[in-house]
């Protein structure tokens, strides 16, 4: 399956999930700024990201959970240098830098994109 082939099933799920038009979710869409995705709806995309593409993903493989939560991550409302390192590690199907740019929680929901979607499920298909 190439890229665009599994763009064209992430952009018929999330058309599905979120109530959107297609031609609003493109590489560039944030989930939640763009298409209005809203935490239920992350696990809606996760189980029909399941179901289109036939494979599992596990809890926080794709969203991470708790990451605001913990103190050496997220200080004074920046994510911190550590938080960063973990984020790549955990989640390296997304583009970080803009939020090492500006590394405001509130930004870290904008990283969530249709790209990052579409890297994922290359990433769970090839591997």
């Amino acid at each position: 399956m190439n890229r665009d082939e599994i763009f064209a099933k992430i952009q018929g799920v999330l058309v599905e999930a979120l109530g959107v038009d297609d031609d609003e979710v493109t590489l560039e869409a944030s989930l939640a700024g763009d298409l209005g995705a809203e935490s239920i709806d992350f696990l809606d995309i996760v189980f029909q990201l399941e179901q289109a593409f036939g494979f599992q993903i596990g809890q926080g493989e794709l969203f991470p959970e708790n990451v605001t939560q913990d103190p050496d991550f997220v200080q004074d409302g920046l994510v911190t240098a550590k938080g960063l390192v973990m984020l790549k590690e955990r989640l390296p199907h997304i583009d970080f830098s803009a939020l090492e740019a500006d590394p405001q929680i509130t930004r870290v929901a904008q990283v969530f994109t249709v790209d990052a979607l579409v890297n994922f499920c290359e990433r769970k298909l090839a591997g």
